[in-house]
């Protein structure tokens, strides 16, 4: 059993003519690089194959000191995208197999997805890559199936993500996992993301928060129903509050969130209960109340259909300044 008072160890691959912006990411999310006043959660450490010198995408070098020995001790091992036209080598397959096998949870972002699936790891499974390479990716590796219509997927020992901006999505979604929807929250607010965009293996996107705007009359009706979570909430009321006909309403709703209205405010209750089961002392009767499910059945029902576990089991286990 790990250590819990031990911080996580992060081995993020680096590989010649890497994206910055790839590379930069699980860094800036797990380790905080560059963000004044942030802490990061886990101990990050970049490797090569081939440490030293190494070119990158913008036609600026990078130095990487730590060798493919960084899997070897980490509990995260991300593959933050990778080169088509590269064939992974043995070793770097290897490396992540064995990392694998000794319990270190493998994660591919973007084109990641292809080494991670390349290695086995996820064979016979579900595996998230950006939508213009999941073709290719099925193509070369038959053993998994390729998912192009979500933003990331959690296999518990496996995660893979779509593009650039799901890599963000599915690294907070790890910090989410591991720390809470507050600490989430918290490191969204620093990075100006919204951490809405939630996941699991029933994925989907909801519309990031925006700002009241009168030629916006979706992204208004977002703001009003968060602010009315704990009343009931009907479809008719929802439009009228922006002068919308139902059936307008309810089309130009889906077309901004890829969800029914109904559907994208059960996820923001949810979400709310969260919060409120992390943050504070109300039961869960009381919390289901305040986040608008009317019942503590309700409540329990929707979040173990959406979280996999009770609300006091969550609780439990994110309890702000809990052991």
């Amino acid at each position: 059993m790990s250590d819990p008072g031990r911080r996580s160890r992060v081995a993020v691959l680096a590989f010649p003519h890497i994206s910055p912006f790839h590379l930069s990411v699980p860094t800036l999310v797990f380790g905080g690089a560059g963000l004044d006043g942030v802490e990061g959660l886990y101990d990050v450490t970049v490797c090569a194959e081939h440490p030293g010198s190494m070119p990158t995408g913008a036609g600026y070098a990078i130095q990487v000191d730590a060798g493919l020995e960084a899997m070897a001790e980490a509990d995260l091992v991300v593959i933050p995208s990778w080169r088509e036209s590269v064939s992974p080598s043995a070793e770097l397959l290897d490396a992540v197999r064995a990392a694998h096998a000794r319990g270190a949870r493998i994660v591919g972002l973007c084109l990641g997805t292809f080494v991670v699936s390349a290695s086995g790891v996820a064979d016979g499974r579900e595996v998230s890559t950006h939508w213009s390479a999941a073709p290719r990716l099925s193509a070369a590796e038959p053993a998994v199936t390729v998912r192009e219509d979500v933003l990331w997927t959690d296999l518990g020992d496996v995660i893979t993500s779509a593009g650039a901006a799901a890599a963000l999505d599915c690294c907070l979604h790890i910090v989410r996992s591991d720390h809470g929807s507050l600490a989430a929250a918290a490191l969204a607010r620093a990075l100006v993301l919204a951490p809405h965009r939630t996941g699991s293996q029933a994925q989907y996107i909801p519309a990031p928060v925006v700002a009241a705007s009168a030629d916006d009359p979706i992204g208004r009706a977002m703001l009003w129903a968060r602010a009315h979570l704990a009343d009931p909430i009907d479809v008719d009321t929802w439009a009228a509050s922006v002068h919308l006909s139902r059936r307008t309403f309810t089309r130009r709703f889906r077309e901004r969130t890829a969800n029914s209205p109904q559907q994208w405010l059960l996820d923001q209750r949810v979400d709310a209960a969260r919060t409120l089961l992390e943050g504070g002392d109300d039961t869960v009767e009381r919390i289901a109340e305040l986040a608008g499910f009317g019942s503590a059945v309700s409540l329990r029902l929707h979040f173990r259909q959406r979280l996999g576990v009770s609300p006091a089991a969550h609780r439990a286990a994110f309890r702000v300044g809990a052991a």
